[in-house]
């Protein structure tokens, strides 16, 4: 196989969009948001803002650092638009979020040419029509592609051609891999693992010691570019899920039933918006240590209502933790529906308390989406939710869960 597959990722999206619209912004250093940067521009990352960062911080890292609302229909808009552009090379494009996607091109190479050249192209419309810088790297599978593209930041090119895989893999750091975060990376690193050469050379009983079966195996593989998998266009959405991190905090019962609450709703609102309900609710809390502990069940009917998944969500993540008494600190919460089905014209009664009258709470929440979508998810809500306080707007976050 040749190199045919594009990873296609827009460079510090929502920053760049903000220079873009505001020209005194260009080369200097910015971040979206305010108590919390939402992101940051590459001006800022060089002193070390990121993402997530408490403003104070972040002033303090860097006291040049301006603060900006942000443009949220705006980032929707001008990506929609890069992508339209990669629309009309090939119909084979996977967004996998709002900024970055996959391009399959093997069937556009006789129509335009070499996939590097394609992916010139690409580039050079983007900035010429649109104005945002594109990283894009070219190579044989979807996670070399990937790891291509962080290479080639910012607004580059990196083309991996299929003769110099190894060559071009194997010295880079371990934590471009799929898969290997923080602690995994630091597991790695404790037995002299670095690069992602010798990762792929590791013994395979090691790694399985040191990480567990099924992610050993994962990221050896992927170091060793083992990767089947092909871009796919059009799939509908098998599962749908929000989260909420925070700074570790004791898993107050108040706290976990306020945030599992709103995660509910953020799910339950997409469903409903997309006429579809789930069989499967699953809840998921991450201690302090970063490990997470995941937990689920299968109802008997599928449910798209804000308050049955936030219930038995709430059933399952105490469960968690009270399997888990030694944890007295968690750093995020989820929430999870999968089992997806198109919604019935009815949604029947399930066995739980209080469930009397489920089509008049699902004409409620229905009601509930109008006034949101007429007025602003903030214009109404539930009495109990109050996360305000953690400083990430609404609209990031229905950018950050778009369902593409």
């Amino acid at each position: 196989m040749s190199a045919t597959l594009l990873h296609a990722d827009l460079d510090a999206f929502y920053a760049s969009v903000e220079q873009l619209m505001d020209s005194t912004l260009r080369g200097l250093p910015i971040a979206v948001g305010g108590g919390v940067v939402l992101a940051a521009s590459y001006e800022a990352k060089v002193f070390g803002v990121r993402g997530g960062m408490p403003g104070r911080q972040a002033r303090r890292l860097c006291p040049e650092l301006r603060f900006v609302p942000g443009h949220f229909s705006e980032y929707q808009r001008l990506a929609d638009e890069v992508f339209a552009v990669c629309e009309d090379f090939t119909p084979v494009v996977e967004r996998v979020s709002i900024d970055e996607a996959f391009i399959d091109v093997a069937g556009s190479t006789h129509l335009f040419g070499p996939a590097p050249d394609i992916a010139a192209t690409i580039r050079r419309r983007v900035s010429d029509e649109i104005g945002l810088p594109l990283s894009i790297g070219v190579a044989r599978t979807k996670h070399l592609a990937k790891i291509a593209s962080q290479v080639a930041k910012p607004d580059g090119l990196v083309v991996v051609e299929t003769e110099r895989e190894s060559e071009f893999l194997h010295p880079l750091p371990v934590e471009l891999i799929w898969g290997v975060g923080p602690v995994t990376r630091e597991r790695l690193e404790a037995e002299g693992i670095t690069t992602i050469g010798q990762l792929a050379d590791a013994d395979p009983n090691q790694l399985e010691q040191l990480l567990g079966a099924a992610v050993g195996a994962k990221v050896a593989s992927l170091a060793r570019n083992d990767d089947p998998r092909r871009v796919t266009s059009g799939r509908r959405v098998r599962s749908l899920s929000a989260q909420s991190a925070n700074r570790r905090r004791p898993p107050d019962p108040d706290f976990v039933t306020r945030t599992l609450l709103h995660l509910a709703d953020r799910v339950s609102s997409r469903l409903r918006a997309k006429h579809r309900m789930g069989r499967t609710i699953t809840g998921r809390v991450r201690f302090a240590d970063l490990r997470a502990v995941s937990r689920s069940v299968t109802l008997a009917e599928a449910t798209s209502s804000t308050s049955i998944i936030a219930e038995v969500a709430r059933e399952l993540v105490m469960n968690a933790l009270a399997d888990h008494p030694e944890e007295r600190e968690i750093s995020l919460l989820g929430v999870a529906v999968s089992g997806l089905e198109d919604e019935a014209l009815d949604q029947p009664a399930l066995p739980f308390a209080a469930r009397s009258k489920p089509v008049a709470r699902r004409d409620l929440e229905r009601a509930v989406d109008g006034v949101r979508e007429k007025f602003g998810r903030g214009s109404i809500g539930f009495a109990s939710v109050e996360l305000r306080a953690q400083g990430v707007p609404d609209p990031f976050r229905d950018l950050a869960e778009r369902d593409l």
